[in-house]
């Protein structure tokens, strides 16, 4: 609750990496709701509220959001483009929902990086945001993801989850990483040279950058298909998407080793 800027940990649902919320929160309502996802964004998110049977709409930003949606999705900083909206910005959003039970759903997987404090602020009934552990952390395998709302539906999510979702081990290191000042400090610095330096390397072999986090760098290439296999071919995986020709998503390389064979390859 520190970490994220939450009010307490009774609005905090600990779950199995927020894969895991992002498929059970379209089931804890009636099917039929009207989702506004801002997009493109994570696919998994518009994917899980069809799945569910409620009606998605996607949308360009929170500002087309209003009384005819219910759910408005947004992650903030957004996957790919890294496109932030501030908490005035998505609140004034949320209050313009409809229905009965209106609820802003904030994707915060990417925000730990920039210390940015959660929207949810534990109080709001309108608000819900996701914090992934991994991304930020790392220990992917470990299976961790929290969601910040408020008490009566932070219980209503722990419920539909199930007792023992979270495994001990996960729990005792997501606790001391979450409360490891010095680490959480050092790695945003290292975090930011590095987004930096990647971008020197990229705009230096002539590709665009377009946006992204400290996590990851969106760049535009003149065929993004034909870029993410020539590199592929030398054992550098990195992410084109099937509604742009031209974007191409690199994550942070790791030792000096990798940052050499990504220079050569491009």
């Amino acid at each position: 609750a520190r970490h994220v800027g939450a009010a307490g940990p009774e609005g905090l649902v600990p779950a199995p990496g927020t894969q895991a919320l992002i498929q059970w929160l379209p089931r804890l309502r009636p099917p039929g709701a009207r989702v506004a996802v801002v997009s493109p964004t994570y696919n998994e998110h518009a994917a899980a509220w069809a799945e569910a049977g409620h009606a998605v709409r996607p949308i360009a930003g929170p500002e087309d959001a209003g009384p005819d949606d219910d759910v408005l999705v947004v992650v903030n900083p957004n996957n790919p483009d890294g496109r932030r909206w501030t908490a005035p910005v998505l609140r004034d959003a949320a209050a313009r929902l409809g229905g009965p039970d209106p609820l802003l759903v904030a994707d915060e997987a990417f925000a730990d990086p920039d210390a940015t404090p959660t929207l949810a602020d534990g109080e709001n009934p309108r608000l819900l945001a996701l914090r992934s552990f991994g991304k930020f952390f790392g220990l992917a395998g470990l299976r961790l993801g929290i969601a910040v709302t408020t008490p009566d539906r932070a219980r209503t999510l722990r419920h539909a989850l199930g007792p023992w979702c979270v495994s001990g081990p996960a729990l005792a290191v997501g606790a001391a990483a979450y409360g490891d000042g010095d680490w959480i400090a050092a790695t945003r610095a290292r975090l930011a040279a590095d987004a930096a330096r990647l971008d020197g390397l990229l705009t230096g072999a002539g590709l665009a950058v377009a946006g992204g986090t400290a996590l990851f760098r969106l760049a535009h290439a003149d065929d993004a298909n034909a870029l993410a296999h020539r590199l592929a071919d030398q054992g550098i995986l990195v992410r084109a998407f099937p509604y742009s020709g031209q974007w191409v998503r690199f994550g942070l390389p790791g030792p000096d080793a990798d940052w050499d064979r990504l220079a050569a390859a491009l």
